[in-house]
Formats: C-alpha cells, sequence, structure tokens
C-alpha cells in the first residue's frame, strides 16, 4: 500500500538521536518541539495570571465609588496586566508556535541555532520571574507605558518599576535573539521546493514578524536604558526641568510601539490564512496578496507611531501625514479580510471550533479596526484619546486579533503537539462563551468612553449611566473568563483521555502534517519535497490516483487496456 512518503524517494542521512525522557530532558533541551511547548505553557501560566489581575480591575470598577481595592493596589493591578499579556503572553506565545511549527511546516528538522532557541526561552522566563518577583518589594505602578514623570524615580521610588525595566531588556533579547534564528531558518532551511511562493502564509507573517522585532526591539531597549539611568545614575532625558523631553519617551516607546501591535497580531493573521482554507475545503483565496499585505502592513507600521501622540503638542502638519498614514495601514488589513471572506465563499464548511475562533477573530477584529478609523482622525481622537473608547478600541485589536486566534491555534494544532484531539463539544461551548462574553465586557465600553469616562481611574462618580454599564462589563469579563476556563478543562482532560488524532486529522494543508503525531524527535523520516503551495494535498491526490481500482473494459471499447481509463 502506497505511503505518503511514496511520491518523495529522497531519504534522509540524517542521524536520529535517542529521544530523551525525564524532567532534566526538558531543562538541557535544544528540541524546537519541547522549547515550543515550554513557550506555550509559561505563557499560557501567564496569561492567567494577567486574566485574574483584570477581573479583580474589574470587580473594582463594578460600582461607583467602590472602595473594594485601593488606588495603589489598582495601579498596580494595571501595570502588571498590560505588561504581562503584552511581553509575557501575546508575543511569546506566538514566538511559542512559531517554534514549534515553522521547522514542520518548511520541511526542516530543527531551527538554524538550537542553542539560541533555548536561550531565547530562558531569557523569557528569567524576565518573568524577574518582573513578578516585585510583588515582594512593590509592583510598578505607573502603567505598563511607564510615562515619565511617573515612572521617574520621584514618583515611583520602589524596585518594582526597575524590574519592568529588567522585564523589557530580558524579553526583548529573548524576541530578538529569537527573531534571527526564525529569519535564518526560513532563509536557509527549507525543503527541496519550497519556494518564496509556496511558504506557508503562517511562515511569512513569522518572517515579517521578526523583521519587525529585529528593528523595533532595539528602540525600547534604549530608551528603558535611558530611564534606567535617569532613576539611578544622575541623567535627565526624560525630566523637562534639566532639559530632557517628557516627549521623547513617548516617541521612542510608540516607535516600537505601534509595529508591536503589528508583532502581536500578524502571527494571527497567519493562523487564521492556514486555518480557513482547510475547514472550507477549497484554496486560500489570493495567496500573493495575503503575503504582499502583510509585508506592507510591516512597512506602514513604522510610520505612524505618532497617532498615538495625538493630544501632544504636535504640528498640524504632521497630525495630517499621520492621520492619513493611519487611513492608508488600513487597506492591506482590508485586503486580508476580503480575501478570508472569498475563501469561505461557496466553500464546503466544515464548523469545527478552528474555525469558530477563526471566524470570531475576523468579526471582533473588523469592529476594533473600525474603531481605530475614527481614533486616527486626529479631532475625534482629542475627544475620545484619554476615554475608555480606547480601552475598547485596543482590546478588540488585541484581545480580538490575537487571543481568539491563539485559541483557534490551540484547537487546530492541539492533535499534532499531543496525538489526542480536543472535544469538539467543550470546545465550541467555550467559543459561544468566550465571544458573547467579549462583547458584554468590551462593546459596551465604546459607550462609556463616549458618555465621558476617563480610564486609567480605579473609581468614578455614579454619573448617568455609568454605574450599569460597567456592571455589564464586568459580569461580561467573568463570562469571558469561564470561557477560558472551559478551555483550560478540554485541554488538561484531552491530553490523556481525547481521542486518538492520527498524522492529519483535519485533511490539511501543510507540512506539519505529513509527519506522525507528536511528531519524532527528526521531525522526517523523509524530507519533503514541495510542488505547490499546499503539498500535503498533491500528496493524498497522488496516493488516491495510486491507489485507485482498476475498471475492467470490455475490449474494442476503445479504452486504454493497460491503465483502464478511457482513451481520448
Amino acid at each position: 500500500m502506497a505511503t505518503y512518503a511514496a511520491p518523495i524517494p529522497q531519504v534522509s542521512a540524517h542521524k536520529v538521536d535517542r529521544e530523551q525522557r525525564g524532567f532534566i530532558s526538558w531543562l538541557t533541551t535544544t528540541d524546537h518541539k519541547k522549547i515550543g511547548i515550554m513557550y506555550m505553557v509559561t505563557t499560557f501560566i501567564f496569561f492567567i495570571m494577567g486574566g485574574t489581575e483584570a477581573l479583580m480591575m474589574r470587580l473594582q470598577l463594578g460600582e461607583p465609588e467602590n472602595t473594594l481595592i485601593a488606588p495603589r493596589v489598582y495601579n498596580e493591578l494595571f501595570t502588571m496586566h498590560g505588561t504581562t499579556m503584552i511581553f509575557l503572553f501575546v508575543v511569546p506565545m506566538m514566538a511559542g508556535l512559531a517554534n514549534y511549527f515553522l521547522p514542520l511546516m518548511i520541511g526542516a528538522r530543527d531551527m538554524a541555532f538550537p542553542r539560541l532557541n533555548a536561550l531565547s526561552y530562558w531569557l523569557l522566563l528569567a524576565g518573568g520571574l524577574v518582573f513578578y518577583a516585585s510583588i515582594f518589594w512593590g509592583p510598578p505602578e505607573a502603567g505598563w507605558v511607564s510615562y515619565p514623570p511617573l515612572s521617574e524615580i520621584a514618583f515611583s521610588p520602589s524596585g518594582g518599576q526597575d524590574a519592568w525595566i529588567f522585564l523589557i531588556h530580558l524579553t526583548g533579547i529573548s524576541s530578538i535573539l529569537g527573531a534571527m534564528n526564525f529569519y535564518a531558518t526560513i532563509a536557509n532551511m527549507r525543503c527541496r521546493g519550497m519556494s518564496w511562493g509556496r511558504l506557508p502564509l503562517f511562515v511569512w507573517t513569522i518572517l515579517v514578524y521578526s523583521v519587525l522585532i529585529i528593528f523595533a526591539m532595539p528602540v525600547i531597549a534604549g530608551a528603558v536604558t535611558m530611564l534606567l539611568t535617569d532613576r539611578h545614575f544622575g541623567t535627565h532625558f526624560f525630566d523637562p526641568a534639566m532639559g530632557g523631553s517628557a516627549l521623547l519617551w513617548q516617541n521612542l516607546f510608540w516607535f516600537f510601539g505601534h509595529p508591536e501591535v503589528y508583532i502581536m497580531v500578524l502571527p494571527g493573521f497567519g493562523i487564521v490564512s492556514e486555518i480557513l482554507p482547510v475547514f472550507a475545503k477549497k484554496p486560500i483565496f489570493g495567496y500573493k496578496a495575503i503575503a504582499a499585505s502583510s509585508v506592507a502592513i510591516a512597512f506602514l507600521g513604522f510610520l505612524v507611531w505618532a497617532h498615538h501622540m495625538f493630544t501632544t503638542p504636535t504640528p498640524i502638519v504632521v497630525l495630517i501625514f499621520v492621520m492619513l498614514s493611519s487611513f492608508l495601514i488600513a487597506v492591506p488589513t482590508g485586503v486580508k479580510i476580503f480575501n478570508w471572506i472569498g475563501t469561505l465563499w461557496e466553500g464546503s464548511i466544515e464548523f469545527k471550533t478552528p474555525l469558530l475562533f477563526s471566524a470570531g477573530f475576523i468579526a471582533l477584529f473588523l469592529i476594533g479596526g473600525i474603531s481605530g478609523v475614527f481614533l486616527a482622525v486626529f479631532p475625534v481622537d482629542w475627544q475620545l484619546n484619554e476615554s475608555y473608547f480606547v480601552v475598547a478600541h485596543i482590546h478588540f485589536v488585541l484581545m480580538g486579533g490575537a487571543v481568539f486566534t491563539i485559541f483557534a491555534a490551540i484547537y487546530y494544532w492541539f492533535p499534532k503537539i499531543t496525538g489526542r484531539m480536543l472535544n469538539e463539544t467543550l470546545g465550541k461551548a467555550s467559543f459561544w462563551v468566550m465571544f458573547w462574553g467579549f462583547l458584554a465586557t468590551f462593546l459596551i465600553q465604546h459607550v462609556i468612553g463616549l458618555d465621558g469616562m476617563p480610564r486609567r481611574v480605579y473609581e468614578y462618580a455614579n454619573v448617568g449611566n455609568l454605574g450599569l454599564y460597567n456592571l455589564i462589563s464586568t459580569v461580561g469579563a467573568f463570562i469571558l473568563g469561564f470561557g477560558i476556563l472551559l478551555t483550560i478543562i478540554n485541554v488538561a482532560r484531552s491530553v490523556k483521555h481525547g481521542a486518538i488524532a492520527g498524522p492529519d486529522p483535519w485533511k490539511a494543508n501543510t507540512l506539519e502534517w505529513f509527519t506522525t503525531s507528536p511528531p519524532p524527535v527528526n521531525n522526517f523520516d523523509v524530507i519533503p519535497r514541495v510542488r505547490s503551495a499546499e503539498p500535503l494535498k498533491d500528496y493524498r491526490l497522488e496516493i488516491e490516483k495510486a491507489t485507485a481500482p482498476r475498471v475492467p473494459v470490455p475490449a474494442g471499447s476503445g479504452a486504454d487496456s493497460e491503465s483502464g481509463h478511457l482513451g481520448a
């Protein structure tokens, strides 16, 4: 009987070492798959911690003039929540997914620099531990953007702000090393036949993600170094009274911060671009347009950082340029959305949990994009900048755009990682509870902002319907948290008791499904050869042809008696 390897008799002479087992093997591993799993487990733990901090803040805001949480504690929760979700969950979780699947998707046996890959993970863990150790001497309270003078020593004398600085350094170095590794792996280790025009779209987005990190991370590293010297070594980079400028911090931070938005969401775009064609049972619509739009987003992302600074004293001509650039960046994003809809259009759609999370992402990210267009009009931004409208927008973009795609990836790739299927009933329940909980939490925050409630406050007056709106948002947050809990239960149950997945349970298109579930240490016993952007579909077609039953035909009927097929 034919096997997947039949069409590609290109056997590698690579020596396969015996797989190491036990706790020590995880501490010393350089296997990209184990490192990817450690990334994913570690960052999900931080996600639970950041989500718990968010629920505590929502409890405080659930009613007007609440005294449940002290002002300083609220500021600490606010700082740790935002920092955790961005620097310890979304960005490294995408790195974890890339660690596990990028070599498999391009037909490689490992990352280009395995030891550097391991170092990237341990630096991330060190950064998270240093940051959360600050709870013993006073967590940071200057907000996750740490604007001076709030982050200067006079306002934040505790070591928590220094821990925040060290977190940025450690996770930044981790991200840069990982990005260089991803870039080198993609550029040099693709299997035979995998040209740039046949690269999986998830790999395309990781390539762009890596370039963004390499250019953006050194900027924030320089900024936090200047802040550290301001705090402890007598410099005055951000002190206007001594010739410095607080706006310098904002420019440096947002020159990193806006590309960081796309560092977080671009891999999610790639995940959705892999999932939709599998469950629509048709090729991705506009492969080249989706790949090119990712590159365009990366370029434009470096031009529009000042739209986070519309309320600063900036010349009108600069504001107009930034506003038009912000409108322009919506174009490549719109190209992706129309291509995803085109992929689903008239497809034989199979409504599995990964597809539901992907479709939910499209809906939520579209709402976040539309609210972003409003905020890109600088006179509108002048009115809404410091309101809860911005809180709603950033959560629709980042949680709707990144977290929902991460959950789609969990349900899609869990069978490959563990060899077990997640429970579909629990998965669909988790999606719907998360989806409606998310809308209840954040959709109404647009109204809260339009009614004038400022963001970054721990209490508010009982004016109009603010109390009711915030109560709805708080209840929605706990519904959202319950939906996430359902997925955690699903994963914990399915690791040991889920249905056996097999190598390719979804009938997918990319090379990670070519090998066993979970993959062996060497990834592939036979090095794959690629002939199109959907190599696994090509292999299945060849196997079907090779195993198709021969139909006997009567003599003299005009058929080819050797092949059993009708003649021309």
